[in-house]
């Protein structure tokens, strides 16, 4: 028995030093931790349970028959963050690369299978050279089944992907079909084609870095979230995020503790709003001051940033902040931030969290870039979006709300259920100096006439009170009490109940 026991302590090591110490030093030499250091850093001391250790390929071409690792370039398995289980893979560039093959996939499936069984997250920490070339169509055949488990995975349980190495070619489309993606500056990369392909095809010179590098994904594409400095910055605040998310689409999100009361009254957010209403100012500031304990998860902060995401707590419970930012482009709805803040509605629709909007928002930018680039279509995804969710909204107007963005912007006609104005709130089809102009357009060589009618209209419609007086806004509050009214709207809406007409599903805009 004894012998036996120390064969499977000798396998066991023999699995958990993976490419051999040559090739750990490597990676650390790299600034980046083995795939089983990762797992230590992100899950609870002693909870992570391993699966298939000692899975290997069965690939016989280029003398692969003679390169067999145990565990084949990926650990799997399941440990808990802060005791809440959920399934993981970590990708192991120390074997072969890290490169996929047909068991790598196997493995990742089983693991992402189970996870939509059980109703339990799945978070995937990806550093791969890609398909494994010597297993040809049979990598590839691997890929799509992990693509499928994607899919099937959707708005069932949250999918996050790390990444935290190379993540090329046909790899890319897992992390893109999960719901948030982080990458580590500096060592990890993700495109399409590489900078020596693009140089082949179209004869451009481009680093990594420069094509798909985290710097490129967190401010141009906005592929990726949030990018962090070091493997273990990254895996701390993975550990974070992950604790403001449900386990599936059946259950609520964890209430933690706070000592801050949820009638908490902002006197500083009286000021907020400038006198000139061209003068921006910081709706995060608004945001902090409404969540609990000023704590605000923000998500993609350097993209699309004239719109605001991200995740915070009103009394323990998580919600989903969406904010238009005065200070960026004057809060004014394009492409870009449609696209960002629709895709993010429906993930907290997806898992039962609430969504508060914050309105700052003078209409959708103008201009033929925005129009030939689809800003109708793409702009209808935020409309579609807040229509088709089910989970409680409430929406607060602080400045502007001006023509169709109004309307976008959760308002009360998007079945909102709670929606409040600061009496700096100005609700109209547009502007009163343009509204003005278009009016009386022949008193457009008068100044003063123009002036005199200006006033008119901003004191007519430049305020909350005529949507207030047609029941569009529920009330008009003063800014120092948002967050208590937010907190009493959120406890009454608790118990919503609300569902779509049955559909095999939506159609919403692409």
């Amino acid at each position: 028995m004894q012998d036996i026991i120390d064969e499977l302590q000798a396998r066991r090591a023999a699995a958990r030093m993976g490419g051999g110490e040559r090739r750990i030093a490597a990676q650390h030499k790299k600034g980046k931790l083995t795939a089983r250091e990762r797992l230590d850093a992100l899950l609870d001391e002693g909870s992570f349970e391993e699966w298939d250790m000692f899975v290997e390929h069965d690939c016989t071409d280029f003398d692969m028959a003679d390169q067999r690792v145990p565990g084949d370039g990926v650990v799997t398995g399941w440990g808990t963050i802060n005791g809440r289980k959920v399934f993981v893979f970590s990708q192991d560039f120390t074997v072969f690369g890290g490169s996929l093959s047909q068991a790598h996939a196997g493995k990742i499936c089983k693991v992402m299978d189970q996870a939509v069984r059980l109703g339990v997250p799945v978070i995937g920490l990806n550093d791969s050279g890609g398909a494994r070339i010597q297993e040809g169509v049979g990598s590839l055949a691997g890929y799509a089944e992990v693509f499928q488990r994607n899919v099937l995975a959707s708005g069932v349980v949250p999918q996050l992907s790390m990444i935290m190495g190379p993540c090329a070619g046909g790899a890319v489309y897992s992390p893109a079909m999960t719901d948030f993606v982080f990458m580590v500056r500096d060592t990890s990369y993700l495109f399409v084609t590489g900078p020596e392909v693009v140089k082949t095809v179209t004869h451009e010179e481009v680093s990594h870095e420069d094509l798909g590098g985290a710097s490129a994904h967190t401010t141009k594409s906005g592929v990726a979230d949030l990018a962090f400095d070091n493997d273990i910055e990254a895996l701390r605040q993975l550990r974070r995020f992950f604790d403001f998310l449900p386990a599936n689409n059946r259950q609520q999100p964890p209430v933690w503790p706070t000592s801050d009361a949820s009638d908490r009254a902002e006197p500083s957010l009286d000021s907020l709003i400038p006198t000139d209403p061209a003068q921006p100012y910081d709706i995060k500031e608004l945001i902090h001051k409404v969540a609990d304990e000023e704590d605000f998860f923000e998500l993609q902060p350097n993209h699309a940033a004239n719109i605001i995401i991200g995740f915070g707590r009103i009394g323990g419970h998580t919600v989903g902040f969406v904010a238009n930012q005065p200070m960026v482009l004057a809060g004014c709805l394009d492409i870009a931030s449609s696209i960002k803040a629709a895709r993010f509605v429906r993930f907290c629709d997806c898992f039962n969290i609430p969504i508060v909007t914050f309105v700052d928002v003078p209409g959708f930018l103008p201009g033929t870039a925005q129009e030939h680039g689809g800003i109708i279509k793409h702009g209808a995804k935020l409309l579609f979006a807040f229509a088709e969710a089910t989970v409680p909204k409430v929406t607060v107007i602080t400045r502007k709300a001006y023509g169709g963005a109004y309307d976008v912007m959760s308002s009360k006609h998007l079945r909102g259920d709670v929606n409040y104005a600061w009496p700096t709130a100005e609700i109209a089809v547009m502007g009163p100096k343009g509204a003005v102009e278009i009016i009386f357009r022949q008193d457009r060589d008068d100044p003063q006439r123009i002036a005199q009618r200006t006033a008119e209209y901003r004191e007519k419609f430049a305020n909350p009170f005529v949507a207030a007086q047609k029941g569009f806004i529920d009330d008009v509050i003063m800014p120092r009490n948002t967050r208590r009214r937010i907190a009493r709207a959120l406890h009454l809406l608790a118990d919503k109940v609300l569902e779509n007409p049955w559909r095999k599903h939506d159609n919403i805009p692409l």
